[in-house]
């Protein structure tokens, strides 16, 4: 197998990329029971969760990342964490939790009570602390969920948004407030999570939209636009990047199917930096679907190394992958990361802490072989 000479990115996303989350360190987690008893207080907490995002940076550096998050060790959630900080939004306990394969997540949700806003946020704090503990050489990656998981998830619970022009409007002047709190604090690597277009991947999970008295055709349009105009004034040195997940809790996931049924809207009509798109299954469909991608500046970030489980895949195999997906999108577009997080909730993926650094070093070695 042979690939062309192309030289390692030095913007994000980078040849070797990773979506965000890591696995909760049993000293988090012991310090969140305690806080939750009532053993320590605020201000005790972070700082345990200080030293610990401090220990897993410079153990990505260590092993050559060049994209470093915080592994989103203040967070339970991916998602509700931030969004039942934003104005006008509240956490709440659900009847039930979110349905993966087999299994069930804990009770929670979000709703929508009042006007939507971004003022302050301890995210941007958390981003803050983050970038000033990265090495130089280093880009300190933000990771939050998209504007979508509200438009999509949120119950609303106010009349404000009887038209639902108005909430695309108040949710995309929200975000374009937040991406420029980030972007002071120092961020120029910017992550959207975003579950909800798998929606729109299957003809059952379409079908299923319909019987709830809903269009696909304009919640996809709803979807693209409030990405668009959320991201529209972002700096031109930020670059900002969208993981399409199919859902990761305790190694399971939420939802299956191809692309293809968004596949034009994803690939050519958001205007993002670089999409990371989960590759690692048969469940994710074939390539076909990166025939849409039209811009030269646009990366693909192919997820073709697991992060549910600890087995190392055979580098040969990624190679072909790789090389399959060159044959839609020219090699210079292609990166290469884990297909999602290691832990979207603080539970955490079914491995160790030590394959999942195995699993960052696996994806960190074949891509220095293939963009040489």
């Amino acid at each position: 197998m042979t690939f062309s000479t192309s030289l390692q990115r030095t913007v994000a996303p980078f040849r070797a990329d990773q979506v965000g989350s890591l696995l909760r360190t049993d000293t988090i987690k012991q310090a969140r029971l305690q806080y939750t008893s009532g053993e320590l207080h605020a201000e005790q907490l972070r700082e345990i969760e200080n030293e610990e995002i401090r220990r897993i940076v410079a153990k990505q550096e260590e092993i050559g990342l060049l994209s470093i998050t915080d592994g989103e060790f203040r967070r339970a959630w991916w998602h509700f964490d931030f969004l039942e900080r934003l104005d006008g939004v509240e956490g709440y306990d659900t009847e039930g939790g979110i349905q993966f394969h087999n299994t069930t997540t804990k009770a929670h949700g979000v709703k929508v009570t009042g006007k939507i806003d971004f003022t302050t946020h301890s995210h941007v704090d958390d981003y803050a602390f983050l970038h000033s503990i990265v090495s130089q050489g280093r880009t300190a990656k933000m990771t939050i969920p998209s504007p979508n998981m509200l438009l999509f998830r949120g119950q609303i619970e106010t009349d404000l948004y009887e038209d639902r022009d108005v909430l695309l409007h108040d949710l995309a002047q929200a975000y374009q407030k937040a991406i420029r709190a980030f972007y002071d604090a120092g961020c120029r690597y910017l992550q959207l999570d975003d579950t909800s277009w798998a929606a729109f991947f299957s003809e059952e999970a379409k079908t299923k939209l319909r019987n709830d008295g809903k269009d696909p055709d304009q919640m996809l349009a709803d979807a693209a636009k409030l990405i668009n105009e959320s991201i529209a004034n972002r700096p031109a040195d930020m670059m900002i990047t969208m993981h399409i997940c199919r859902g990761n809790f305790r190694s399971t996931w939420a939802a299956s199917g191809g692309y293809d049924g968004a596949a034009e809207t994803i690939l050519d009509g958001l205007d993002l930096d670089g999409l990371f798109m989960e590759y690692d299954d048969e469940r994710s469909g074939s390539f076909d679907a990166l025939r849409f991608v039209k811009r030269p500046n646009l990366q693909i970030v192919l997820g073709l190394v697991t992060s549910k489980y600890g087995e190392l895949e055979h580098p040969d195999e990624i190679k072909r992958r790789i090389d399959d997906a060159s044959k839609f999108v020219n090699l210079d577009q292609l990166c290469l990361s884990p297909q999602c997080g290691f832990a979207s909730t603080e539970e955490g993926n079914l491995l160790t802490e030590e394959q999942q650094w195995d699993k960052l070093r696996h994806v960190i070695q074949i891509s220095q072989e293939v963009w040489k």
